[in-house]
């Protein structure tokens, strides 16, 4: 059986999401980012058993379908610019690509997931944008314009203008402040 989960954000997640249903008892098949494959059917009381152990690590288990496709969409968005898979193909707008991810127009994504998070995907693709430009320059490592290339900006310039709109500072001006702290993928 299928469980759909939110707020799975890393590999620290699957690996947390894997220990607490094998510690309730389900032998797990596999774990992805907001899916769990277990061998069996999820029925009462064990489902209330297991949405309460997920609830009590951080997690939601996910029962309706515009909900799952939510999580979906966000997982794909964390996938591409927290992880850089490089999924998609070079020429591809992300709208595009969410579109051959999920097989829905477009339009419809945009709706369903304004309605359920109050924000476009766009501001959530730019938010998660802005928290890995966040990191890199909390590391130091990589120049402007290398974290534009990465993360697909046209410029540097580009990248740096949006980074101030959404922070109201320079990266500059960040990586000089140490007391800015960075936010947890699922609080964006």
């Amino acid at each position: 059986m299928k469980l759909l989960i939110k707020n799975m954000v890393c590999d620290r997640c699957k690996r947390v999401v894997r220990e607490e249903l094998e510690g309730l008892g389900l032998r797990v098949l596999r774990v992805e980012l907001g899916e769990v494959e277990v061998e069996g059917t999820l029925e009462d009381p064990l489902r209330t058993r297991v949405r309460a152990a997920l609830e009590q690590a951080g997690f939601e288990l996910l029962d309706d379908r515009r909900g799952a496709l939510v999580e979906f969409i966000k997982t794909l968005i964390i996938e591409e610019v927290q992880h850089l898979k490089g999924n998609k193909p070079g020429a591809m707008n992300f709208s595009d690509y969410l579109v051959e991810k999920t097989g829905y127009e477009y339009s419809y994504l945009s709706h369903l997931f304004s309605a359920e998070t109050g924000t476009t995907i766009e501001q959530y693709l730019i938010a998660q944008r802005i928290e890995k430009v966040k990191e890199w320059l909390s590391y130091g490592e990589l120049s402007i314009s290398e974290m534009a290339w990465r993360l697909g900006y046209s410029s540097a310039a580009h990248l740096a203008n949006q980074f101030k709109k959404v922070t109201g500072q320079t990266p500059g001006q960040y990586r000089k402040n140490a007391s800015t702290r960075r936010k947890a993928l699922d609080e964006i």
